[in-house]
């Protein structure tokens, strides 16, 4: 059965241990911990911040869903406010594509610390002057690098498509996955991402089956015509009910994550109502 976990994500004001506390107040199973600031940036993350957190799950009890690695705006002293894929593993510049795929590794071994089955990655967008050609040889190199280091320590790498980005959607997420052979690569399955696309995310699960490493939920207004703006499911235009089929139909056992980024000065509120919201499906999916 597939079980709810919560992105810290949301939490952006507190440190990493006080979110997860604040998250299993709110009756979820699992936490999806961000390895980004201000949480789990690598490069400043230590022994005594991986020990806090591990004090933190054992005291709470929950389970971790996945490790965020999708961004990375700690690199940067003065990052906008927004979602930063760059530098990515698809840079041209040989020595930051590799910081990023170093970056990559230190989340998975968080994930191995805290027994989290799987670190997300985005791809990033080909920046000018690199072709979407070049931009996938530079992603195969990268990813062979991370999933020989992954597979030592039994995690898996879940690629976050998104629209815009290299790789975008299910159909081209999927292609990846058959390019590259290996059984430790599959999806983290963003349904607002595939809405936002224009997918049937129903469809897009389904056609997921045996790759999907994480779920990813937040609602969407919209659809394609919509905004990529993730929002407390049930405000706006995307069928739950559906999704937990779809996600039962394909026996998919694993945590379905809200990550709602979007509302840093009321987590708590949010997490609340994304559960009450979604309780339903979870415990009734066919």
């Amino acid at each position: 059965m597939v079980e709810l976990a919560f992105s810290t994500n949301a939490y952006t004001q507190y440190d990493l241990p006080d979110a997860i506390r604040r998250i299993a107040d709110h009756g979820y199973a699992g936490v999806e911990l961000l390895g980004d600031e201000p949480h789990a940036y690598f490069p400043e993350f230590d022994d005594d911040d991986r020990d806090a957190v591990l004090k933190a799950l054992e005291e709470t009890g929950l389970a971790v869903s996945n490790i965020n690695a999708n961004t990375a705006m700690g690199y940067y002293d003065d990052a906008p406010p927004s979602a930063f894929f760059e530098p990515s593993v698809i840079r041209a510049d040989d020595e930051a594509r590799e910081w990023r795929v170093e970056y990559t590794k230190r989340a998975i071994d968080l994930a191995e610390a805290v027994d989290s089955p799987a670190v997300c990655l985005a791809t990033g967008r080909p920046l000018p002057g690199t072709m979407p050609e070049e931009a996938h040889d530079y992603l195969r190199g990268s990813l062979h690098e991370i999933l020989d280091y992954a597979e030592a320590r039994d995690i898996e790498v879940g690629i976050e498509f998104e629209p815009e980005l290299l790789i975008e959607n299910t159909e081209e997420v999927l292609e990846l996955i058959d390019e590259i052979g290996r059984d430790s690569l599959g999806i983290n399955l963003d349904v607002g991402h595939a809405a936002v696309y224009g997918e049937d995310v129903a469809e897009s699960i389904r056609a997921s089956a045996g790759s999907i490493t994480g779920v990813h939920l937040e609602d969407i207004v919209g659809g394609r015509r919509g905004k990529h703006y993730h929002r407390i499911p049930g405000e706006g235009d995307l069928e739950f009910r559906e999704i937990f089929n779809a996600l039962a139909d394909i026996g998919y056992d694993g945590f379905a994550t809200l990550e709602l980024y979007t509302y840093p000065d009321e987590p708590d509120w949010a997490a609340r109502e994304a559960y009450e919201a979604l309780e339903a499906y979870v415990s009734s999916s066919h």
